[in-house]
């Protein structure tokens, strides 16, 4: 068992990191620790590590992308039965690796990370991809490419299916677009994770709860603007506006945001001539 500010130090070593670095199921279950600080990760940890060993045992990263599939279907849904959760879908717990672990349930990325682990563990090729609103996975093996629904059950998904996913959540004229295929970064997912959480504390006016989860996200992304533009919001939602000009000084004065900079310095000065 760790504590918040070990936790936090944690997550922050994680942003120091390239992203190829990043432990990625490792990560997410210390993004659920932090709110959960009198469980024992060592039992997670290693079934994770059993997840990983039960994956390599079966497959290689040379098998065709079918049996890797297969591979996968097996370890993940048919033996430890993850699946996701579609009755209670906004339940918190969905989107916290050490609920899902212990339920065997989640939000479709928080079952990708599950995924992506169990692929890496034999080397495959795998990644998580920017589609919208449904979290995917794509394996690549041969040079053949296959998309996975880790929500339903780790079945394959053609443009078709993919097509008529996206018209189910944004409307009958949605259409698929080249960003919808794009792979996303170890961060990108970890981020993805938690803006479940954020989103839906802040949705319920729970203002506070949502600085928490930033906090998280800015120790995993300290290079992200939109994170310390959004802390500094809802610290100015909140009447602490000292708090979110000073947050966003920092943030300027360490030098590492890469864009955005521009729109942090506007609202900095909003935010000062507020207080005059």
């Amino acid at each position: 068992m760790e504590c918040r500010t070990q936790l936090l130090e944690t997550l922050r070593d994680v942003g120091r990191r390239d992203d190829s670095r990043i432990p990625l199921a490792e990560t997410a279950l210390h993004l659920a620790a932090i709110d959960r600080p009198e469980v024992d990760l060592a039992p997670y940890h290693q079934h994770l590590a059993e997840i990983a060993m039960r994956a390599a045992e079966r497959v290689t990263r040379t098998d065709s992308v079918d049996m890797q599939v297969e591979a996968l279907r097996h370890v993940l849904v048919d033996y430890y039965g993850y699946q996701g959760d579609g009755e209670t879908y906004d339940d918190p717990r969905n989107a916290s690796l050490i609920d899902v672990i212990d339920r065997r349930r989640g939000l479709p990325v928080a079952l990708g990370i599950l995924y992506v682990h169990t692929a890496r563990a034999y080397d495959g090729e795998i990644c998580g991809l920017s589609f919208p609103s449904h979290f995917l996975v794509r394996l690549t093996a041969r040079g053949q490419h296959v998309i996975i629904d880790p929500f339903g059950g780790g079945r394959t998904m053609i443009a078709a299916d993919l097509r008529q996913r996206l018209k189910q959540l944004q409307g009958p004229t949605a259409e698929i677009k080249p960003q919808d295929y794009a792979a996303v970064s170890n961060r990108d997912i970890l981020i993805r994770l938690q803006n479940n959480i954020k989103s839906r504390a802040i949705s319920a006016g729970d203002l506070t709860r949502g600085l928490e989860i930033l906090e998280r996200m800015n120790a995993i992304a300290p290079n992200r603007s939109e994170l310390w533009w959004e802390t500094a919001m809802l610290h100015s939602r909140l009447g602490n506006i000292h708090t979110a000009i000073a947050t966003l000084e920092a943030c300027l004065a360490a030098g590492t945001i890469v864009s955005g900079a521009h729109e942090i310095e506007e609202l900095l000065q909003r935010l000062i001539e507020r207080m005059n």
